[in-house]
C-alpha cells in the first residue's frame, strides 16, 4: 500500500515542462535520433531482412526508418507544444511525460508497418505478425534512445561541473526578504493573451527561445515555468527598474536574489538555486555588471 501511494504521488508530482521539447532543443534531438538510427541500422543491420524482398536499396532503407521516426517525433512534440500554449497548460507530469512517450512509440510502430509495402514485396507484409514486430521493434529501439539520452545528459553534466568548478562559492541559506505589499510586475508581451504579471522576487530566471521566452516563476510556494511569445530584450527593457533582475547571458535572465550557489572564473560562471536543479550561466561580457549587483546588499 505503501509503495502504491509513493508511486502515485511520483507520477503525479507536478514538474517543469521539459526544456528539450522546446523547438531549438527538439531539432537537436531528432537531428542525434536520425544519425544514431541510420548509423546503428546500416553498419550493425540490427533486425534479419530478406535482401530479396527489398523494392529499394540498403541504404535508401535505412534513410527511410531512421528519417520516419524523426519526423514523427518532431511534428507530435511541436503539435503538443501548440496544443498546451493554446489550452494554457503550464503543468507537467512523470505520468503525462511516459504517457507521451509511449503514445510516440506506438506511432512509430504502426507508421513503420505501413512502410513495409513501399520497402518490401513480401506478400505477408500487413499480417498480424509484422504488425507486432514492427511495433515491438519501436519500444525496444524507443527505451534504447532514451536510456541513451539520460546517460548522455549525466554525463555533459558532470563533465560542465568539472570543467567550469575552478572556484565554487556557496551562500548561507536564507530566506529571501519579501515585500508582501509589492505591486505585481506587468510584462507586455507580443501578443495579448501572453501578456502577464509577476513579483519581482518571485522571478527565478527567464531563457530565451527564439521570439520565446520561458519565464520560471514560484507560486504558492512551487516553480511553474510559462512560454511566452516576447523576446528577451524586450523583457529586459520593462524590467529596468529592477536592477537585481539581470541579463547575465544571450539567452538568460535572472535573479540575483535567489542565487545560493556560483561556480566558475573569469571566463564565466554557472549560477545555482535551490529551488530548481538547473544552472543558469553568466557569460564573460555580464561578469562585471553581476559581480556589481551581486556585492551590493539587498
Amino acid at each position: 500500500m505503501l509503495f502504491i501511494n509513493f508511486s502515485t504521488q511520483l507520477f503525479n508530482r507536478k514538474m517543469d515542462y521539459p526544456a528539450r521539447y522546446q523547438s531549438k532543443n527538439l531539432v537537436k534531438i531528432v537531428s542525434v535520433q536520425f544519425l544514431l538510427i541510420f548509423v546503428t541500422l546500416y553498419l550493425f543491420k540490427p533486425f534479419t531482412v530478406n535482401v530479396s524482398e527489398q523494392r529499394l536499396n540498403y541504404l535508401t532503407i535505412c534513410c527511410l526508418h531512421a528519417l520516419l521516426p524523426a519526423l514523427i517525433i518532431f511534428s507530435y512534440i511541436t503539435m503538443l507544444g501548440h496544443v498546451r500554449k493554446r489550452l494554457q497548460i503550464n503543468d507537467w507530469t512523470l505520468k503525462k511525460e511516459f504517457l507521451n512517450v509511449a503514445m510516440l512509440f506506438l506511432i512509430i510502430g504502426l507508421s513503420s508497418f505501413l512502410l513495409r509495402g513501399l520497402i518490401y514485396t513480401n506478400p505477408d507484409n500487413f499480417s498480424w505478425r509484422y504488425l507486432w514486430t514492427e511495433i515491438r521493434n519501436a519500444y525496444l529501439a524507443g527505451i534504447v534512445f532514451c536510456l541513451y539520452l539520460i546517460f548522455a545528459r549525466v554525463y555533459f553534466n558532470s563533465t560542465v561541473h568539472k570543467l567550469t568548478d575552478h572556484h565554487s562559492i556557496s551562500l548561507p541559506s536564507q530566506s529571501i526578504k519579501k515585500d508582501l505589499n509589492a505591486s505585481p510586475i506587468f510584462i507586455k508581451a507580443h501578443v495579448k493573451i501572453d501578456n502577464f504579471y509577476f513579483k519581482a522576487d518571485d522571478l527565478l530566471f527567464a531563457k530565451a527561445d527564439g521570439n520565446y521566452v520561458t519565464v520560471y516563476i514560484l507560486k504558492d510556494g512551487f516553480l511553474k515555468s510559462e512560454l511566452k511569445r516576447i523576446s528577451l530584450k524586450q523583457l529586459e527593457i520593462q524590467l529596468v527598474a529592477y536592477p537585481y533582475l539581470l541579463r547575465c547571458h544571450r539567452a538568460y535572465l535572472l535573479n540575483v536574489k535567489r542565487v545560493t550557489k556560483l561556480s566558475g572564473n573569469s571566463q564565466g560562471y554557472l549560477i545555482s538555486f535551490d529551488e530548481t536543479e538547473d544552472r543558469v550561466p553568466v557569460s564573460r561580457a555580464y561578469l562585471s555588471l553581476f559581480d556589481k549587483i551581486y556585492k551590493q546588499p539587498m
